[in-house]
């Protein structure tokens, strides 16, 4: 299992309850991890310390490859809360969410598209929104050389050719979004392989009082 998604639950890093968006999704696994927690809660199998987990309202998972989103489709098609589409993130519009994911996704878009992404998801996200974005460290020496190698020969298994790949420091990605209002915060990925994946939780302002 990665340890991202141990860590979104284990952390408390997500709402309550939401609409969640997921951009790249792959096959909806985010989706599913999503949902089982749910149903472990309900049941009681749940970690003792931990916060509940969120309360999925809706979750839209935009993917790019055919493939994937039919697999994910099948795997929803009686789950209303879940709707898998297919669609470029770059040019897809993002509808008005509570929470939106989007994981080891941005760094194969050029940074001007990035940035575009970037002011795209913040528009989506209304007072008090959630972004958790999971990015590779540029500057974290060998264990970003390792996170590149192995991105690499994923992306030639998986059919899709040597893709070139627009990477950034953490710190970057940080400031990135701080330009866009948001406060950041930034936590390294604990256990799993050595890589430089590093997780960025990022909240929109909350709306102002009315005094």
């Amino acid at each position: 299992m990665d340890p991202l998604f141990i860590d979104l639950l284990r952390l408390g890093v997500l709402p309550d309850q939401g609409r969640f968006l997921d951009l790249g999704c792959g096959q909806a696994v985010l989706a599913a991890w999503l949902l089982a927690a749910e149903e472990h809660h309900v049941a009681g199998h749940w970690p003792a310390g931990w916060a509940p987990p969120p309360r999925v309202q809706s979750l839209q998972a935009l993917e790019l490859m055919p493939r994937d989103v039919a697999r994910a489709q099948r795997a929803f098609a009686n789950e209303p809360r879940v709707r898998v589409e297919q669609g470029d993130i770059c040019h897809a519009a993002f509808e008005p969410v509570d929470v939106i994911t989007i994981f080891d996704v941005l760094h194969y878009f050029p940074f001007e598209a990035q940035d575009g992404v970037l002011r795209r998801m913040r528009a989506a996200l209304g007072h008090g929104g959630l972004l958790v974005a999971r990015v590779g460290d540029a500057a974290a020496g060998w264990r970003f050389e390792l996170s590149r190698r192995v991105d690499q020969a994923v992306t030639l298994v998986r059919g899709h050719g040597l893709s070139p790949m627009y990477c950034r420091p953490a710190a970057d990605w940080a400031d990135a979004l701080r330009t866009l209002g948001f406060q950041v915060q930034v936590v390294r990925t604990q256990g799993g392989p050595p890589f430089a994946n590093t997780m960025l939780i990022a909240r929109a302002p909350a709306a102002p009082e009315i005094r």
